[in-house]
C-alpha cells in the first residue's frame, strides 16, 4: 500500500513538472543581467551545454574587458559577431571561440570601430529587433539587412541567416578574437576547407587558462562558391576551391598561423536562408565532425530549437511557483541562470582534455568543467542537489575527482574551465561541493577516493599558504596575501572534510579536520571585533583599517566589515567570541546601517550592491543576513532579506547587483524567494528566512513534491507569524534536507509585525560546530 502511494505520488509529479516547465519557460528573460555588472549573455544554450552561442557586442583590450566578460553588454549598439563559448556572469574575460559574422555586400576583414559604422565588419543592431528565450536568440544586423537566428544542442551551435536580395552573401570566420584581446593571445590556429565543404580548424590560446585548445567543425546548408583565407599577421592571402571531382584543391584550402580569418561565399544565398552548424571539441577536428554528425545530422533549425525548448521546459519545471509576473520573470530567469554551469566538456565518444592537456576517456560518468568554486559552493551546488537529477550531481563530483587524478599537483580544481586550472580565488572549495553531495546521500562516486582527494587538497603545502596554515593554524600575512580570508575559508572547508569523514566512520580524519575547523579563532581579534591577518610571529598586522580592500590587503575581494562574519560552521562560537549574541547582532546592525560612500570601492570592481558595508554583489556577504537567525532573532533576518530582495534584484537588464558568477547570485535569489538558504553546505540544514512567493512547489528529482505556502503574504505582511511542516507546528529556524526530500508542505502564516518569540530558543537555532 505504501509503495503504491509513493508510485502514485511520483507519477503525479511528472505531469505537474511538465506543465510547470511550459509556464516557466515563457517567464524567462535572458536579457536580465546583460546590463550593469551582471555579466550574463542572451544567446542560445541548452542546460549545462558545452556550446554557449551568443552575440558579442564589443571585443575590448584586456584592461577594459571587465564589463564585457560575457561578450555582450546591453548598452552597446553594435554586434561584432556570434561566438560559440561564453561564461555566464563571471568577473573575468575569456572564451569567445570561433566567431562567425554573416555579411552581405563587400567583405571587410577587420572589426572596425563601433563608433564608425562601415569601418569594418561590425554591424549596428536595435534591441527592438532582438528576441531571446532559453535556447534561442534572434537579431537583425542592420548594416547588412540580415536576420540572424541562433539555437543549440549540447555540442553544436546552429545559425540561420536570411540574406537580402541583390547582394553577395558571405560568412566570415574570425579566429583572432576572444572576449579580450592582447598581442600573442592566440598561440596557434588552423583553418581548413575540406573537399566535402566541411570547414574545420582549431586554436590554442594563452588566456586565463594557458595552452587551452579547442577544435571545431562547420557545415553550410548551401554549397560554398568561393573562399579566401587570410593570415593578417603575415599579410598572406590564399584563395581557391577544389575543382569538381578532384580530392585536393589546386590552390590552398588550409592555412595555419596566429591571426587567421576566412570568408566563404554563397552565390545562391542572395534573398534566401543559409543554415550554418558548428560543433566544438576539446580533442580534435575529427571529433568535432563526429559531434556534428551525432547531434545535428540534418538541417532542421526549427526542430533543434524545439528540442532546446523541451530541454529547458523540463529543467525549469523543477520549480512551480504562483507569483505576479514581474516576480515570475525574476525567479525563473534566476533559475535559468543556475542551469548553465558547470558545463559539459566531453565529446560524443566520451573523450575530453584534462588539466594535463592530454586526452582522456570518461568511464561511467559525463565530464563537466567550468567550476567557479569560490562562488558556487555556497548556494549553486546545494540548489542543484534539489533541482537536478542525482546522476548530474554525481557527474559533477566524478568530474572533480577525474581532474584531480589528471592534475600534476594531485589536488582538486580551484577554478577550472575547459579542463584547465586557473588557480583563481582562494580556498579548496571543491571540498564542500563533494562533502555536501555525500552528506545528502548522493552516490555514484567512490567516497573513499573522494575523501582522499579532499584531504590531499587540504594538505597541499605549496598552495596559497597551506603549509603555514597547517603549521601555525593560520596563514601569515607577511608570507601570503589575503591571509585572513584564506584562514577563514580553509577552516570552513576543513569542517566539511570532518563532517564527511565522521559519516564515513573515519574518526581519525574527522578529529584532525574538526580541530582545523576551529582555526577561524586564530583570525579573530577581540580588541576590534574583526577578523584580521596575523604575521608569522603571531601579532596582528598593523596598521589596521577595517574599510581597506583590494589585492595586497588581508582580504579577498572584500574588507574586514564584509569578511568578519565568515564562520558558517560555527556562528554560535562567533557570537561567544563577540561576548554574546546581543553583541554579535549589534555588530551585524553596524554592517547594514553604516553610511558608506560607494566610491571607496572604485578600485575593486567586484564589490557592488552595497547596503551599508554589506555588499550583495560579491559572495562573502551572501550568508550574513541569515546570521540573525543563529543569534535568536529570526525576525531580523526577515527584515534584512526584505531590504536585499527589494534593492539588489529587478526584472530588467541591469537587474543584478553584481556578477552572477556562474549562477551564484541567481541561486541566492532562488533559495531566498523560496524561504530558506544553505548557510553551511555540508550541514544538511537550510536556514529559514522568509518566503517571497505566495506558493512554490519543488518537483524533486526523487519524484516527490515539496510545497511552500505563504498564507497572507503581501507588502504589508512580510513577517512569519506561524510555521507548520506537514501540518505540525515548526518552531525552529531551519529545515533539514531529508525533510524537503521526503516531500510535503511547509506552511507559513504571514503577519504585519515581527513575531519576536518564534524560533528564538537555544534548541531552535541552526547547527553550530561549538553548539550542535
Amino acid at each position: 500500500m505504501v509503495l503504491a502511494v509513493l508510485m502514485a505520488g511520483a507519477a503525479a509529479a511528472a505531469p505537474a513538472a511538465k506543465d510547470a516547465g511550459a509556464k516557466a519557460f515563457a517567464s524567462v528573460d535572458p536579457f536580465i543581467g546583460t546590463g550593469g555588472e551582471g555579466h550574463t549573455f542572451p544567446g542560445a544554450v541548452v542546460p549545462f551545454g558545452m556550446v554557449q552561442l551568443s552575440p558579442d557586442t564589443q571585443i575590448k583590450p584586456r584592461k577594459e574587458a571587465y564589463g564585457w566578460a560575457a561578450g555582450y553588454r546591453h548598452s552597446d549598439s553594435t554586434i561584432v559577431g556570434f561566438s560559440h563559448t561564453h561564461f555566464s556572469g563571471t568577473g573575468h574575460s575569456d572564451l569567445g571561440d570561433v566567431l562567425i559574422m554573416p555579411i552581405s555586400g563587400d567583405v571587410k576583414l577587420e572589426r572596425g570601430a563601433a563608433a564608425k559604422p562601415g569601418s569594418g565588419y561590425t554591424s549596428r543592431f536595435s534591441h527592438d529587433g532582438e528576441v531571446a528565450e532559453p535556447g534561442y536568440y534572434a537579431v537583425t544586423l542592420q548594416d547588412y539587412s540580415i536576420r540572424a537566428e541562433l539555437t543549440a544542442t549540447a555540442r553544436v551551435g546552429m545559425h540561420r541567416y536570411r540574406f537580402p536580395k541583390g547582394k553577395p552573401a558571405h560568412v566570415l570566420v574570425d579566429l583572432r578574437t576572444s572576449m579580450y584581446d592582447y598581442p600573442g593571445k592566440v598561440l596557434w590556429s588552423r583553418l581548413r576547407l575540406r573537399p566535402d565543404g566541411t570547414v574545420t580548424g582549431y586554436r590554442e590560446t594563452r588566456g586565463w587558462a594557458p595552452g587551452r585548445q579547442l577544435y571545431f567543425a562547420m557545415r553550410f546548408s548551401r554549397p560554398v562558391s568561393g573562399h579566401q583565407f587570410h593570415d593578417t599577421e603575415q599579410d598572406l592571402v590564399y584563395k581557391g576551391f577544389p575543382p569538381p571531382g578532384e580530392k585536393e584543391p589546386r590552390q590552398r584550402a588550409q592555412i595555419e598561423g596566429r591571426q587567421l580569418v576566412g570568408a566563404f561565399d554563397f552565390a545562391d544565398a542572395s534573398g534566401e536562408s543559409l543554415v550554418v552548424k558548428v560543433s566544438i571539441s576539446p580533442v580534435s577536428e575529427d571529433n568535432a565532425i563526429a559531434n556534428l554528425d551525432a547531434e545535428v545530422p540534418g538541417w532542421d533549425f526549427d526542430g533543434v530549437r524545439r528540442d532546446a525548448k523541451a530541454l529547458w521546459a523540463k529543467a525549469l519545471g523543477a520549480v512551480d511557483i504562483d507569483a505576479p509576473e514581474p516576480m515570475r520573470r525574476s525567479f525563473y530567469t534566476a533559475l535559468y541562470h543556475t542551469l548553465m554551469g558547470p558545463s559539459l566538456f566531453m565529446d560524443s565518444d566520451g573523450r575530453y582534455r584534462g588539466p594535463d592537456n592530454a586526452v582522456h576517456q570518461a568511464k561511467g560518468f559525463t565530464n563537466y568543467s567550468t567550476f567557479s568554486l569560490w562562488d558556487t559552493y555556497r548556494a549553486l551546488h546545494p540548489l542543484l542537489t534539489l533541482v537536478q537529477p542525482e546522476q548530474r550531481n554525481s557527474d559533477f563530483v566524478n568530474s572533480l575527482l577525474a581532474s584531480r587524478r589528471e592534475s600534476a599537483y594531485g589536488t582538486l580544481p580551484v577554478w577550472s574551465f575547459h579542463g584547465l586550472e586557473t588557480w583563481c580565488m582562494v580556498g579548496y572549495h571543491a571540498v564542500p561541493v563533494i562533502a555536501d553531495a555525500y552528506m545528502k546521500g548522493i552516490g555514484g562516486f567512490d567516497a573513499d577516493e573522494a575523501l582522499q582527494a579532499m584531504v590531499a587538497s587540504a594538505s597541499y603545502g605549496p598552495y596559497d599558504g597551506v603549509a603555514q596554515y597547517m603549521q601555525l593554524g593560520y596563514v601569515p600575512i607577511d608570507e601570503e596575501g589575503e591571509a585572513a580570508s584564506k584562514t577563514l575559508e580553509y577552516a570552513f572547508d576543513d569542517w566539511t572534510i570532518a563532517r564527511m569523514a565522521e559519516k564515513m566512520g573515519r574518526a581519525d580524519i574527522a578529529a584532525q579536520f574538526g580541530k582545523r575547523a576551529a582555526n577561524w579563532r586564530n583570525a579573530f581579534d577581540p580588541a576590534t571585533g574583526f577578523m584580521r591577518a596575523r604575521t608569522r610571529t603571531g601579532s596582528f598586522r598593523e596598521p589596521f583599517d577595517p574599510s581597506a580592500s583590494g589585492y595586497g590587503t588581508d582580504y579577498t575581494e572584500g574588507n574586514a566589515w564584509q569578511y568578519s562574519w565568515y564562520v558558517p560552521q560555527d556562528v554560535a562560537g562567533l557570537a561567544d567570541a563577540h561576548g554574546g549574541e546581543d553583541k554579535l547582532i549589534a555588530r551585524l546592525d553596524q554592517v547594514f546601517d553604516a553610511k558608506v560612500d560607494p566610491k571607496i570601492f572604485e578600485h575593486m570592481e567586484d564589490i557592488t550592491g552595497l547596503i551599508g558595508w554589506y555588499a550583495h554583489g560579491n559572495e562573502p556577504s551572501h550568508h550574513v543576513a541569515y546570521l540573525y537567525a543563529y543569534a535568536g532573532q529570526p525576525w531580523r533576518t526577515q527584515e534584512r532579506l526584505g531590504q536585499i530582495m527589494k534593492t539588489q534584484y529587478a526584472p530588467r537588464p541591469d537587474g543584478l547587483a553584481g556578477n552572477d558568477d556562474l549562477g551564484q547570485m541567481s541561486a541566492w535569489y532562488v533559495f531566498t524567494a523560496l524561504g530558506f538558504y544553505p548557510v553551511a553546505p555540508g550541514s544538511n540544514e537550510y536556514i529559514i528566512g522568509r518566503p517571497f512567493l505566495p506558493r512554490a512547489t519543488l518537483n524533486l528529482p526523487n519524484g516527490k513534491r515539496f510545497t511552500v505556502v505563504a498564507e497572507g503574504l503581501d507588502d504589508t505582511h512580510p513577517y512569519i507569524g506561524r510555521a507548520m511542516l506537514n501540518g505540525q507546528p515548526l518552531e525552529r529556524a531551519y529545515l533539514r534536507h531529508e525533510e524537503i526530500m521526503a516531500g510535503g508542505e511547509l506552511h507559513f502564516i504571514m503577519q504585519g509585525g515581527a513575531d519576536t518569540s518564534w524560533a528564538t530558543a537555544a534548541d531552535q537555532r541552526p547547527y553550530s560546530m561549538s553548539r550542535p
